[in-house]
């Protein structure tokens, strides 16, 4: 493994792509979408084109730093658990991972704030979670999840920026990645010892919790339900099966894989709900980054 590959290995790209999502979709709540396809002036030259730019970079940049540091904070662990990570295998340094999580963290807040200073001020914080979480909150066993499903809360949170006014319209939108991400979290923990199945029913009941969630949302008059139906139907195929054959097993392996399904679908889940505000269309456009993510799984590790 070369220097290079391993930092990238670091980064996790495929989760990065399921960042970027939630990106999408706060754009298309904010009405950032509307506002273009509305706009008389050529659309590929609208200024909230440029927006969406910078909050891509801020969250590549968020993301794939809080990740790098997950691995920095837990490099004498995986020396025992998962000595192939790059940091214990030699692969990467501590320091070279911390340097890189640190320019990527700082970059993503930098480009939040080309943004608007709501847009900064939201980067800052999701990085400031995903920092504590990686040294203090993975060890806990509530307050753990729920600090990992802000941070993705957050992510959202920064897409709706895009029109300031549209975060505190639309704030409640991150909860629903707050819990769907802290499911995913709790089930997480069972990857190399094997599960726990109280646990993992209290997942599957999280899951169930978003699922009615979205539907409830069907019913706000900025929303066509009908674009919704399709995309949900397909996120539910992709989550229920892994978590219950790992509920079933309490498999490290079949527990890995559901944590997978969990994360990319979070790609289905953004798509859903960007369907629902801005179009079938823009539900496609979002959904196409699921396949780019899947083939990026294949070459990076996801858990």
């Amino acid at each position: 493994m070369n220097r290079f590959f391993a930092h990238l290995i670091l980064m996790r790209p495929a989760n990065i792509i399921t960042a970027i999502a939630d990106i999408l979709l706060g754009f298309a709540a904010s009405g950032s979408v509307q506002l273009i396809l509305q706009d008389s002036a050529e659309a590929s030259k609208h200024p909230q084109l440029r927006v969406l730019g910078w909050l891509i970079a801020a969250t590549i940049g968020l993301y794939g730093g809080g990740v790098v540091f997950n691995d920095v904070f837990d490099a004498d662990l995986d020396r025992v658990e998962r000595p192939e990570r790059p940091i214990p295998s030699g692969a990467a340094s501590r320091l070279s991972a911390t340097l890189l999580g640190t320019l990527l963290l700082a970059g993503g807040v930098v480009a939040a704030f080309q943004v608007s200073a709501t847009s900064g001020l939201i980067a800052a914080l999701v990085a400031l979670l995903a920092l504590v979480y990686d040294a203090i909150g993975k060890k806990q066993p509530i307050l753990g999840p729920l600090n990992m499903g802000a941070c993705r809360g957050g992510n959202l949170l920064l897409g709706l920026s895009a029109i300031p006014a549209a975060v505190p319209a639309y704030w409640y939108l991150a909860l629903l990645p707050v819990v769907y991400i802290a499911a995913i979290t709790a089930i997480s923990r069972g990857e190399v010892h094997g599960g726990d199945k109280r646990i993992l029913l209290g997942s599957l009941g999280l899951y169930s919790l978003v699922i009615g969630s979205v539907l409830v949302l069907m019913r706000l008059p900025q929303i066509n339900a009908l674009y919704i139906l399709p995309f949900l139907a397909f996120f539910c195929y992709l989550i229920f099966p892994p978590l219950v054959r790992a509920i079933t097993s309490l498999k490290p392996l079949d527990i890995r894989l559901a944590v997978k399904a969990g994360i990319m679908a979070l790609i289905l889940l953004d798509a859903t709900l960007a369907a629902g505000f801005a179009g079938w269309w823009y539900g496609l456009i979002v959904l196409a980054l699921f396949p780019v993510s899947v083939l990026l799984a294949r070459v990076f590790a996801v858990t």
